[in-house]
């Protein structure tokens, strides 16, 4: 990495090779980036995502510093992104009207967002777990906490103006809608460039049913368009809480706000069931704690811990999905 900061070129998933397309990658954090850092972030977002989706005319404020890491993917006219602020603040400079047929969404996961509209009328504070929709209209000022991270959507007005018309309209990031949301941005992230034309059109308006979903607190659980979304969420939701006795398929659809029919319907596309993935999840975390070199649990405990009903059903389950008992995977890997 540069002291000016840190690009990397991608290609669109066509092989098309670097310049505008469908990834984005840009970093200042560089201790002597910041400085010029905004002027980087901006020549890497021109070249690499392309003047359809062109930046505010911002600057940074305050100390100048724009210390910034961006991930970003564009999926037809809107852009999925992780961003990481070690030091930014900044602010529009006159009119702006080329982004204002967009809706912004920040998802906070670490530190505070601050919004200030003009004039300096009713700042907004954004802190992590909560979620802030707004629609990208008169010159603003904005400044992060050092060290926050955040998912940024920025998508079509036209479809969610209504919903929100000037409002800045903030709530839970832990709701069963913002739950869904971000999960189906991290699938669409992850399987991007696999999608052809169509199917970047069909995840944006994915993307837009779902952010409706946030803003109206509800979303249709029988549109099969959202299948997707819902079966990752659910797997969100496993992988973080394996050991919970709990962990259910009719909990997890109390927890998304679904009926046990969306959710089994919504597994049902991957070809595993919601039991068959808990049951596979919970096996891959025994399999890595018996291949441990040293404090290697009894095959009884990890039957209880994993939240299987007693060994016998452990070693059941170990030996159809590895084709050996726990026993003979231990052995297989002293020899």
């Amino acid at each position: 990495m540069s002291d000016t900061g840190h690009t990397e070129p991608q290609t669109d998933g066509a092989g098309l090779g670097p310049g505008p397309g469908r990834n984005f990658f840009v970093d200042t954090t560089a201790p002597r980036a910041g400085r010029n850092g905004f002027d980087v972030f901006r020549h890497a977002w021109q070249s690499q995502i392309g003047e359809a989706l062109p930046l505010p005319p911002w600057a940074p404020v305050g100390s100048g510093d724009f210390r910034v890491r961006v991930r970003a993917s564009k999926v037809h006219d809107a852009v999925i992104s992780d961003v990481y602020g070690e030091s930014m603040a900044g602010g529009t400079r006159g009119a702006s009207h080329h982004l204002e047929d967009r809706v912004l969404v920040h998802v906070m996961r670490r530190g505070e967002w601050r919004f200030v509209p003009p004039r300096n009328r009713g700042t907004t504070a954004v802190p992590a777990g909560q979620f802030i929709v707004r629609h990208n209209g008169p010159p603003a000022r904005f400044e992060v906490e050092p060290h926050t991270t955040a998912k940024v959507l920025i998508l079509p007005a036209s479809p969610l103006r209504p919903l929100i018309r000037d409002r800045a309209i903030v709530g839970p990031a832990d709701s069963p809608e913002s739950r869904l949301l971000t999960a189906y941005a991290k699938l669409v992230d992850a399987t991007l460039n696999d999608l052809t034309p169509a199917g970047l059109r069909a995840a944006r308006n994915s993307l837009i049913e779902l952010v409706k979903g946030v803003l109206m607190q509800a979303f249709d659980d029988c549109e099969p368009r959202l299948a997707p979304a819902v079966a990752q969420a659910a797997r969100d939701i496993v992988d973080s809480r394996l050991t919970d006795p709990d962990l259910t398929p009719a909990a997890l659809a109390r927890e998304l706000n679904v009926s046990v029919r969306t959710l089994h319907r919504a597994f049902a596309q991957t070809e595993e069931s919601v039991s068959a993935y808990i049951r596979r999840r919970r096996l891959e975390q025994a399999r890595l704690e018996l291949a441990a070199p040293v404090g290697r649990p009894s095959v009884s405990e990890l039957a209880a811990h994993w939240r299987f009903t007693d060994s016998s059903h452990f070693i059941r389950a170990f030996k159809k999905q590895y084709g050996q008992t726990p026993t003979e995977f231990v052995r297989s890997r002293s020899v």
